[in-house]
């Protein structure tokens, strides 16, 4: 099963560097979400939260990144809760995202990684798949100059 893993996770890379434009590893994880057209309203939330500038920064980081399909799926009444609440916004936003570049082949030994937030995200690997917290991964290994995305299908929130 390992092997077979990493064989899937082998084959997400290669796809992402064929499909990527050569330039993507040199724009920031921020710039990278954005122009990929499908972090909308992540994008929004971060500016929201005023953590743009620190996605921007040097890092390294690794995100765990919600698409706008995943957001979604979140109650409307909930994320205008996190919208009003700066701090629990953050929160959020910032238990997405581990500090250093965890490689899909480094995520997959992983039992659970600390996030930026200061709990804990428990990563699973069941048939095959990769699950941080309740979240399937998607999509992994997308490079930035200042770390890597991995794509979530679901937001993934902390105990509160």
């Amino acid at each position: 099963m390992f092997k077979r893993l990493l064989s899937l996770t082998s084959a997400f890379a290669v796809a992402l560097t064929i499909a990527a434009p050569a330039q993507a590893a040199e724009k920031d994880i921020v710039t990278t979400a954005v122009e990929a057209g499908s972090f909308k309203t992540l994008a929004k939330l971060l500016t929201d939260a005023g953590l743009v500038e620190t996605l921007k920064g040097a890092g390294p980081f690794t995100v765990f990144a919600p698409t706008d399909e995943a957001f979604a799926k979140v109650p409307k009444a909930t994320l205008d809760a996190l919208a009003a609440d700066k701090a629990k916004l953050k929160a959020v936003l910032t238990y997405h995202v581990v500090a250093g570049k965890v490689m899909a082949a480094d995520v997959v030994k992983l039992k659970d990684a600390k996030t930026v937030q200061g709990s804990s995200v428990k990563i699973a690997v069941t048939g095959g798949k990769v699950t941080v917290d309740a979240a399937n991964v998607v999509t992994t290994d997308i490079a930035a100059s200042n770390g890597v995305i991995h794509v979530i299908d679901a937001v993934i929130l902390p105990k509160m």
